[in-house]
């Protein structure tokens, strides 16, 4: 009865871990969730104001299919500004979210057989897409010791006669690794050598820490540029997960085919939100908002860090988004209240028992760990981290 592509679509982990959570919070338990995957800031007052003078006005209705030619003026402004690079409004498709703005693109890139090469870790949505597509995701596992990022011989290694694209994420979900400009540049080279396309998500880029710089393959080259489709939205930069806009710069060509497309599957964005979000890039409060979101990750970064050295757990320092992803490999084989913890679902299960709502890791394709959201209250990381902490010594 059920098609095959969707017969095969893996039901999210994440959602599943959460489900469990706020069962278990209606029941009166407390529990600290790890596992979210959104700022949890509220949308600046300036934004919402916007939003209330669309209603006001009555910008009520459809807009065109790849969304309305003000954002992508906004939109443009902001790839110049942020990025160094110049594209027209024509080359912008506005989405029902990023994620709507993945489908699409990864749907009018990818055929039947296409393989579609995804270094792993990586955010579990990814290959899925790929799947409805009908393409096949050749994954590279890629190293701790390099910051679990891909490398151009890693990259160039797993090239073969069908490779169709190349999903690059930085800052990237679930490890907060963020690739330098350097070894952008490498991975383009690859790219440009063997005539790939990549599809680069670069959501979290206005999240960096420390010295980290967030530097767009689409700027390698003009080459790059042609060859590059950027997803990106304003979800995580402005806490607007909720209002669902996310939008491609792309190649003429496959806008116009992203345009199409979601012509016949969602149409345009909400309205409202699409208005809110010219205010959100064009707005001078929206430097301040995202620089004072930005320090206080980075304060929870480096006390979640601190933290889990503390309980002597190992990973990797974040240089972006806003997750640590943790090694707990270190207690697989031992046992929890009779549980036997052989594996990252196994952990994030038996620590609900302890009151921690944790992110396996074997959904991101990595078994060993698991990840923690710091995108949370600080009295809530305190005291989740403690919890961890104890149930860490219980696991015998």
């Amino acid at each position: 009865m059920i098609s095959k592509k969707v017969k095969n679509i893996k039901p999210s982990l994440t959602l599943e871990i959460t489900a469990k959570a706020k069962k278990m919070k209606a029941e009166g338990k407390s529990v600290i969730g790890f596992g979210a995957g959104e700022p949890d800031f509220n949308t600046p007052d300036y934004i919402i104001d916007a939003a209330k003078r669309a209603l006001d006005i009555g910008f009520t209705k459809y807009t065109p299919a790849s969304g309305m030619q003000e954002l992508k003026v906004a939109i443009c402004n902001k790839f110049f500004k942020d990025n160094g690079l110049m594209y027209e409004p024509a080359n912008i498709v506005i989405s029902s979210g990023a994620k709507s703005s993945l489908y699409h693109a990864i749907s009018a890139l990818v055929d039947d057989g296409d393989e579609v090469i995804l270094p792993s870790p990586y955010w579990l949505t990814y290959p899925e897409l790929v799947g409805l597509a009908g393409g096949k995701t050749v994954f590279v596992d890629t190293k701790p010791e390099n910051g679990y990022k891909i490398t151009a011989d890693e990259f160039e290694k797993a090239i073969t006669a069908k490779t169709k694209c190349f999903i690059l994420n930085s800052p990237n979900n679930p490890t907060g690794a963020v690739y330098s400009e350097e070894e952008i540049k490498a991975l383009a080279t690859v790219a440009e050598k063997h005539g790939i396309f990549v599809i680069s998500d670069e959501i979290y880029e206005k999240l960096v820490y420390g010295n980290a710089k967030h530097f767009s393959i689409a700027a390698c080259s003009d080459y790059m540029k042609e060859h590059t489709v950027i997803v990106n939205g304003m979800s995580k930069a402005f806490s607007m997960t909720g209002w669902r806009i996310g939008y491609i710069a792309a190649p003429i060509e496959i806008a116009k085919a992203v345009s199409s497309m979601q012509s016949h599957t969602t149409s345009n964005a909400c309205s409202i939100a699409q208005y809110a979000s010219v205010e959100a890039l064009e707005s001078d409060k929206s430097d301040e908002f995202v620089s004072k979101m930005q320090k206080v990750f980075d304060e929870r970064r480096k006390f979640m860090m601190q933290r889990l050295t503390e309980i002597g757990l190992k990973f990797n320092e974040p240089m972006g988004a806003f997750y640590v992803f943790v090694n707990v490999s270190v207690v697989y084989g031992n046992s929890f209240c009779g549980q036997v913890i052989n594996g990252s679902l196994a952990f994030a299960d038996a620590a609900l028992k302890k009151g921690i709502a944790v992110v396996p890791g074997i959904a991101f394709g990595n078994d060993d760990c698991i990840r923690l959201s710091y995108a949370v209250a600080i009295e809530d990381i305190k005291t989740g981290l403690d919890r961890l902490s104890d149930f860490i010594k219980e696991i015998k």
